[in-house]
C-alpha cells in the first residue's frame, strides 16, 4: 500500500489519542511532558520497524515482519503511536527500508523504546528546566527529540555508538527543528567535551556504572541508568554525585531492561554438550532450582541481578531438560538435573557457580526478601558497592579476576552496612 500525501493530518489523530491514553495510565503526570509528547511527531522517528508475526517458524524462531508506509501505512502509523518498543535493527546490521526482508530470530540491537518508558526515565532522573542533560543511547531519537521539546535543544547532548542509526536519528531531528548537540561515540566514556552535565541518563545498560560519567557530572547532579550482565539480570539506579566524586542512591523498583552497551554483550561461549562433558559424574543436591532466579516474576527479576553479582561471567542456558552455567572467563561450568522434587548440581573449575548463587539466595532470604528499592550503590574510585541493612554488601563487577567466594561479601551484616543515601524511598 502506498503511503498518502499527508500523513501528518493522519498522525494528529493518532497522537492525540497517545497522549491522553499515557496521561489515563499515570504516565504523563508532568503537564510539561504531556505538551511535549502531543508535540513531538514519532511517526518521523520510525519511518521503518519490525513487528513479530503470531506464531514462530518451523524452528521456533521468532518471524519479525518489516513495517513500513510503503508496505502497509495503516499498521505503520498505528504501530508507531502505540505504547510499544519498535524494534529497528537486528545483529548490527541496517536494514534496506527500500525493500525490507521478513527475518527470521536474531538478537535486537537498536529500537524505538515504548513511550511509556522514556518518559519514566525523564521523569526518575528528575529531568527539569534549565538542566543539561547527557543522552546515551539516540537510538531512533525519539526520546532526544521529547527532551528537546521539553528543555530545548541547546542543553541536550545525545551519544549514539552506531554512525548508521545516529545519522537516521539526526536527520528525524532536524526536520522537525531539534538541534542538539549529536555525536558517534562510546556512552561509556561519556562525552567529555560537553562536561559538566546536571543529569546523565542511559537508554542502554552497562554491566558496571562507567566511572566518566561520575566525573562528567555535576556535584548534586544525577545519574540514571540501567545495570545488566551476561545472566540478563537488570537494576536501575539513581545516583547522586558529591562534591568528593562518591555517588550513591537507590536502586529503583520494577522489570525495566535495555538492550546491552555493545562494548558489554555477552560473548559466544560454543557448544553447552561441551561444558557438561566436562563436568565430575558426582552430584550434590542443590538447595536451589534455577526458578528462583528465571521464574517469570518480579522477586526472580530482582534476584537474578543480585546473584549475578557474585558469579559476574556467567551465562545461562539449557539443554533439554539441563540448566546449564557457563564461564567464559574461569573455565568454569555448573549444570542443574532435576531429581525427584528438587534438582542435583555438579560444578567445575575455579568459580562454583552454583555455589556463589545459593549463598546469594541464602542471604536474600535471611534478610525477608527484600524488594530492589531498599538496595542502595555507592560508587566511589574502583568500589561498587550494593548495601542493605540485614544483607552484607554485594561487590558490582567491573572487571578483572572474580574474588573467591569468602570476599563476595566486603560488607559485614548489621546496620554498618546499610543502604546508600536515599535508599528504598523512591523510584515512580
Amino acid at each position: 500500500m502506498m503511503m498518502p500525501a499527508a500523513p501528518e493530518t493522519d498522525a494528529v489523530r493518532l497522537r492525540e489519542a497517545m497522549t491522553e491514553s499515557l496521561g489515563t495510565s499515570g504516565a504523563l503526570g508532568d503537564p510539561a511532558w504531556r505538551a511535549a509528547v502531543s508535540a513531538v511527531p514519532r511517526h518521523r522517528f520510525v519511518p521503518g520497524f519490525y513487528l513479530p508475526a503470531q506464531e514462530p517458524d518451523e524452528h521456533g524462531l521468532t518471524v519479525w515482519e518489516p513495517v513500513t508506509a510503503d508496505l502497509d501505512y495503516g499498521r505503520w502509523l498505528a504501530a508507531a503511536y502505540s505504547d510499544s518498543t519498535l524494534i529497528t535493527q537486528f545483529d548490527d546490521q541496517e536494514p534496506d527500508w527500500a525493500a525490507p526482508r521478513v527475518r527470521h530470530g536474531g538478537a535486537p540491537t537498536s529500537s524505538s523504546t515504548l513511550p511509556s518508558l522514556v518518559l519514566r526515565m525523564w521523569a526518575d532522573a528528575e529531568v527539569a528546566e534549565g538542566h543539561t542533560v547527557l543522552e546515551i543511547g539516540t537510538g531512533s531519537g525519539y526520546s532526544t527529540a521529547l527532551a528537546c521539546e521539553r528543555l530545548g535543544s541547546a542543553d541536550i547532548t545525545s551519544l549514539e555508538v552506531d554512525p548508521r542509526r545516529l545519522e537516521t536519528a539526526a536527520t528525524a531531528l532536524h526536520s522537525c527543528g531539534y538541534t542538539p548537540t549529536l555525536a558517534v561515540a562510546d556512552g561509556r566514556y561519556g562525552y567529555w567535551p560537553e562536561a559538566h552535565f546536571d543529569r546523565v541518563v542511559a537508554t542502554c545498560s552497562f554491566r558496571a556504572v562507567p566511572p566518566a560519567l561520575i566525573a562528567q557530572t555535576r556535584p548534586g547532579g544525577k545519574v540514571l541508568l540501567t545495570l545488566s550482565g551476561w545472566l540478563y539480570g537488570y537494576a536501575r539506579v539513581l545516583l547522586t554525585v558529591a562534591e568528593d566524586g562518591t555517588a550513591e542512591g537507590p536502586l529503583l523498583p520494577g522489570t525495566v531492561s535495555f538492550m546491552s552497551a555493545r562494548a558489554h554483550t555477552a560473548p559466544a561461549f560454543g557448544n553447552p554438550a561441551h561444558w557438561v562433558a566436562g563436568l565430575p559424574e558426582k552430584a550434590r543436591p542443590a538447595r536451589y532450582g534455577p526458578e528462583r532466579i528465571t521464574a517469570a516474576t518480579a522477586e526472580a527479576f530482582h534476584l537474578r541481578y543480585l546473584a549475578q553479582c557474585a558469579v559476574p561471567d556467567a551465562q545461562l542456558t539449557t539443554a533439554g531438560d539441563t540448566v546449564v552455567l557457563v564461564d567464559v572467563v574461569s573455565g568454569s561450568a555448573a549444570s542443574l538435573v532435576p531429581s525427584g522434587s528438587g534438582w542435583e548440581v555438579r560444578e567445575a573449575g575455579p568459580v562454583g557457580l552454583w555455589e556463589r548463587v545459593e549463598a546469594v539466595v541464602d542471604a536474600f532470604d535471611a534478610s525477608g526478601r527484600p524488594g530492589p528499592e531498599m538496595f542502595g550503590l555507592r560508587v566511589r574510585g574502583g568500589e561498587q558497592l550494593l548495601r542493605h541493612p540485614q544483607m552484607p554488601g554485594l561487590a558490582v563487577p567491573s572487571g578483572g579476576p572474580v574474588p573467591p567466594l569468602s570476599r563476595l561479601w566486603p560488607i559485614a551484616y548489621g546496620a554498618s552496612a546499610g543502604p546508600a543515601s536515599g535508599a528504598g524511598t523512591a523510584g515512580r
